[in-house]
């Protein structure tokens, strides 16, 4: 590839310039031309035909017109100003509009010439306009833009008004191919590629800019996703390979009487076979010599904690001590409880670091930890400082994973003189493609079973109207002994969603609710620590029968004895979180219930979501339709990942594409691990390329 013409900065392309070239880099991230090639189409336009005027009806979608402007004219003023032009191509005239780019617009709509007019047609007082229509001469039409299927670009609001919106960029991605330099060497071995069957990289991007037909499209884009997902793929399994070369692991050789007296005489209750086989998973993992790193999945409720304690009496049984990290105090604290009282009757030392612990236990702990007589540290982010030493940490626990960055969880791994085996939880079950993107270089697990004798918590779908029965459902269940959470998503009115916030929500149960016959708690994220600690306490001891709250219950609380979940403006909440906070109850033994409270008007994804909830409780079924609904950039805590920034490939929608890219990769590490055959040479030098996430093309041989 001609790194040094891919590396020019896109100011230098013809048209472009410096006013337009920091605008380019400012709102899409289009540096150079590297940069401007991989600024995939997002959809395409059939332009093969032109229509009359005449043709024109209330069900046209964007059609393309050629004809004269006959006349310009400017109306209104300040905001309401806009330029008006009547077009007309024999059969009839029609009015085109702009509000934005007037000048720019004005400039191109002279001379007696005919144009090419593009866009959506619709009806205002029984005429049809076009509003912000592309318009273009004739004559220039040899750009290849107005025939086929035509390539539409993400473009912003600050670009349109000088010329860079779709059809702006199209041009420039056309005046780009024509220079003679203009020469992209291939990027895959010719094995994956004759494996594969795909398209030379260079026909693969003209194609996907000006596709001729749709199958040599429809090829272009193949190519190009698999070549993504090949690439990241081939990242996360060479850093797992690299990681079981370089790391060595301690070897927990037995299964020792901890273990056996706590399976034998204090496990609380069977175990599912789904904890059996994850336990079992692990147990093979330590015994391999080489540094575990394992992802656990399992839905609110699966016993995910059980699994983390048996595997750390493991540990401890072969001499080491434990950590578990979970990401908030409260969670923290209710791990360490319920851990203790597990462990009550055996002789093994626990204890709790926050960023609360007083510094007198602080100093205890300290001394213990270092001496090796505490057993299992249960704790925040306050395990990863400095201070806290181990005398030899052989596993660590982090609970709710995606809340810790990636340099706090190797802080914590640092803190062992081998690299302690690390198990990662999550009970918020993540679509097996994201899985395998996101934590590739892991070994994952899936708890896939709930504990025998819970019994599923009913979902309900109410409105607004309904808000009495619901009212008289919570009397029915406090009555009963039972408490209730009722979620908000906003604590104070916003002018821009018109949602009951907790505030007000507050006034109005309490109209419902008087006190001193009942009590509410509040619990939001404004509050200091140690208010919503006082106020969480006083629901965990019952003298509180509601607990109005925004998502900071979402996770971190157990209280078997509430059984519904009111979720109010539920449509305001994604899936993922929906799923969270209902498991907030269904802990113990009674019937709960979760009760989503929407207006009647919904949007059509809005209306997915709650019918989701409502007809399953199986978390991994609701995460893949979140990722369908969604895509995966918004999934929580893939974001910030820098896994997915990915130009072309779409992780919920070509997950076929993903399986068929990993499988490539894990067949081409077991003939060739080192990537040491010489037609291999070229991944080598690609990973390099690729490895800050963002194509460095300088860096191209």
């Amino acid at each position: 590839m001609n790194s040094i013409f891919l590396n020019t900065d896109i100011k230098f392309l013809k048209t472009v310039g410096d006013k337009r070239a920091e605008l380019l880099k400012k709102h899409l991230n289009i540096f150079n031309f590297g940069d401007l090639l991989t600024h995939y189409p997002f959809r395409y336009i059939d332009r093969s035909k032109f229509y009359k005027i005449s043709e024109i009806n209330d069900d046209s979608a964007y059609i393309q017109l050629k004809g004269k402007i006959i006349s310009v004219k400017h109306l209104g003023e300040k905001r309401g100003k806009r330029l008006v032009a009547q077009f007309s191509d024999g059969t009839g005239i029609l009015e085109l509009i702009w509000f934005q780019g007037i000048k720019w617009i004005q400039d191109k709509l002279v001379g007696d010439i005919e144009f090419i007019v593009f866009g959506k047609p619709t009806e205002y007082n029984g005429k049809f306009n076009m509003a912000h229509p592309e318009v273009m001469p004739l004559h220039e039409a040899n750009l290849n833009v107005t025939s086929g299927f035509q390539a539409v670009y993400n473009s912003s609001d600050a670009l349109r008004p000088i010329g860079l919106d779709s059809n702006g960029i199209r041009r420039m991605m056309f005046i780009l191919m024509q220079y003679e330099t203009f020469k992209l060497e291939e990027t895959l071995p010719l094995d994956v590629m004759q494996a594969m069957k795909l398209m030379p990289k260079e026909l693969a991007m003209r194609q996907i800019h000006f596709p001729e037909r749709l199958d040599l499209m429809q090829q272009a884009q193949f190519r190009l996703k698999f070549e993504e997902l090949f690439y990241l793929q081939m990242k996360l399994l060479k850093n797992k390979q690299l990681r079981l070369q370089s790391t060595p692991g301690i070897i927990f050789q037995k299964v020792g009487e901890l273990f056996n007296t706590f399976y034998k005489l204090y496990l609380p209750f069977a175990l599912t076979n789904a904890q059996k086989r994850v336990i079992k998973e692990i147990r093979l993992d330590f015994a391999k010599g080489k540094q575990m790193n394992r992802l656990v999945q399992g839905d609110v409720g699966s016993g995910k904690t059980i699994v983390a304690l048996m595997c750390m009496l493991l540990a401890v049984d072969n001499g080491y001590q434990a950590a578990l990290m979970a990401p908030t105090e409260i969670l923290a604290q209710q791990h360490f409880e319920s851990i203790s009282a597990l462990l009550a009757p055996m002789d093994i030392q626990v204890n709790l670091l926050t960023g609360s612990t007083k510094k007198s236990k602080r100093k205890q702990l300290d001394v213990e930890l270092r001496e090796g007589r505490l057993n299992i540290l249960i704790g925040t982010h306050a395990l990863i400082e400095d201070v806290v030493q181990f005398k030899n940490l052989g596993f660590v626990v982090i609970d709710e994973q995606h809340r810790f960055g990636v340099a706090q969880r190797a802080k914590l791994r640092d803190k062992g003189l081998v690299p302690p085996h690390i198990l990662v939880m999550t009970a918020t079950p993540i679509p097996r493609t994201l899985a395998m993107t996101l934590y590739g270089d892991l070994d994952t697990s899936v708890i896939d079973e709930l504990p025998p004798g819970r019994k599923p918590i009913k979902t309900l779908h109410m409105y607004e109207s309904q808000r009495l029965r619901v009212i008289g459902f919570m009397k029915e269940e406090i009555e009963k002994g039972r408490q209730i959470y009722v979620v908000y998503p906003l604590i104070e009115e916003s002018e821009k969603l018109a949602v009951n916030n907790l505030m007000e929500g507050y006034d109005i149960l309490l109209h419902h609710f008087p006190m001193p016959t009942f009590q509410i708690s509040i619990v939001h994220g404004q509050m200091t620590a140690e208010k919503k600690d006082f106020e969480m306490q006083r629901f965990v001891k019952g003298i509180t029968q509601i607990m109005i709250a925004t998502t900071v219950i979402e996770v971190g609380v157990n209280i078997p004895n509430a059984s519904v979940m009111v979720i109010e403006s539920a449509n305001r909440f994604g899936l993922s979180q929906l799923h969270q906070l209902r498991g907030r109850v269904g802990r113990g033994a009674e019937q709960s219930f979760c009760i989503l409270l929407t207006d009647h008007k919904l949007g059509k994804e809005a209306r997915t979501r709650m019918e989701t909830m409502v007809e399953t409780n199986d978390g991994f079924k609701i995460s893949e339709v979140d990722l369908q609904l969604r895509g995966p950039g918004d999934i929580e805590g893939t974001q910030q990942s820098g896994l997915l920034d990915l130009h072309i490939a779409d992780i919920a929608k070509d997950q076929a594409i993903l399986h068929q890219a990993r499988s490539c990769v894990i067949a081409l590490l077991e003939s060739d691990p080192d990537l040491s055959q010489p037609e291999h040479a070229i991944i080598s030098s690609e990973l390099v390329v690729r490895q800050n996430g963002r194509t460095i093309w300088s860096k191209i041989a």
